[in-house]
C-alpha cells in the first residue's frame, strides 16, 4: 500500500441513530488490528466528538478490566502496532488537517475514516464530503430515515458527482438494524425504489443487535465496539458484519493485508 494513495472513507447519514459512528469504530478497529491496514480516524462530529469520548472511555475500561487489559497487551505484542489515532476537528478543516497528518506521519496510512455530522447545513460539510473517495450510508426500514437518506444520497450522486467537483468514486447505501421479524418483501420493495432512483445498494443486510451498544466495560469479557480492540468474531458473525466487512473491502478495492 505504500505506493497507493490514502483512501478517505466516511459513513454518512442525514439521520442520527442509524449507526454511522459505530460502523466507523468497528471498521477502523477491524482493519487496523486484525487485517494489517494502517488506519486513522478524524472525528468531525463537532461539538460532541463522540469517537474522541469513546476513546477516553475505552482507556478507562481497559485499565479497570483485567481481561481487556491482557487482551490489549497480547494484541500489542502480536501485531506491534499502536492504537490508531483519533483526531477531533471541525468539518470545514477536516481535509486540510488530514493532509497535514499524512505529510507528517512516520508510517503510510491506508485509510482515514471521517466521522461527519448528520446535518447538511453544517459549515464545510458538503465540501468535505466532496473530498471523500468512498461514502457509505446506513439506512433502516423507517420512512423518515429512508426519505432523508435517499434525498441526500440523490443530491450527492446526481449533483456533486455529475458536476465532477468531487473525489467520490463510490456511494453505497446499506441496510442496518434489519429486523429478522420483518418480511423480506418489505426490504425488496425498498430495494426496488432505491434502484429506480439510480442509487447503489450493498448486498449485505446487517441485522439488528443490541451488541452495537456493547462497549468495553469493567465487567465484560468481550467487546464489540472498541477503539483499542477488534470486535469479537462471534458477535460480528451473528449480525452478518463479517460479510459486510468483506463486501466493504471489495467495494473500496482493498485486499486483506493480514
Amino acid at each position: 500500500m505504500k505506493n497507493k494513495k490514502t483512501l478517505f472513507v466516511t459513513f454518512s447519514s442525514q439521520k442520527g441513530g442509524v449507526g454511522k459512528s459505530t460502523f466507523t469504530t468497528i471498521l477502523a478497529s477491524t482493519l487496523h488490528y486484525s487485517r494489517g491496514f494502517n488506519v486513522a480516524v478524524f472525528d468531525c462530529d463537532y461539538p460532541q466528538h463522540s469517537l474522541v469520548q469513546m476513546r477516553q472511555r475505552d482507556q478507562i475500561a481497559i485499565m479497570q478490566n483485567e481481561v481487556l487489559k491482557k487482551a490489549a497487551y497480547q494484541q500489542f505484542k502480536a501485531i506491534e502496532k499502536k492504537a490508531y489515532p483519533i483526531f477531533d476537528c471541525k468539518p470545514d478543516l477536516a481535509l486540510k488537517e488530514a493532509e497535514q497528518f499524512l505529510a507528517n506521519s512516520p508510517i503510510p496510512i491506508d485509510i482515514i475514516f471521517f466521522d461527519l455530522p448528520g446535518t447538511v447545513n453544517t459549515p464545510g460539510l458538503l465540501s468535505t464530503l466532496a473530498g471523500m473517495h468512498h461514502v457509505f450510508s446506513p439506512i433502516a426500514a423507517d420512512r423518515v430515515v429512508l426519505e432523508s437518506t435517499l434525498s441526500f444520497t440523490d443530491v450527492m450522486t446526481n449533483i456533486l458527482i455529475k458536476e465532477g467537483q468531487t473525489s467520490i468514486k463510490t456511494i453505497r447505501l446499506f441496510w442496518n438494524m434489519v429486523d429478522g421479524r420483518e418480511k423480506t418483501a418489505l426490504y425488496d420493495h425498498y430495494d426496488k425504489i432505491i434502484h429506480e432512483l439510480g442509487l447503489k445498494l450493498m448486498e449485505t443486510r446487517v441485522t439488528d443487535s443490541k451488541r452495537f451498544r456493547k462497549e468495553g466495560e469493567s465487567e465484560t469479557k468481550t467487546v464489540f465496539r472498541s477503539t483499542f480492540l477488534p470486535p469479537d468474531k462471534r458477535l460480528v458473525k451473528s449480525c452478518k458484519l463479517d460479510l459486510f466487512i468483506e463486501e466493504f473491502l471489495n467495494t473500496i478495492n482493498m485486499r486483506n493485508n493480514g
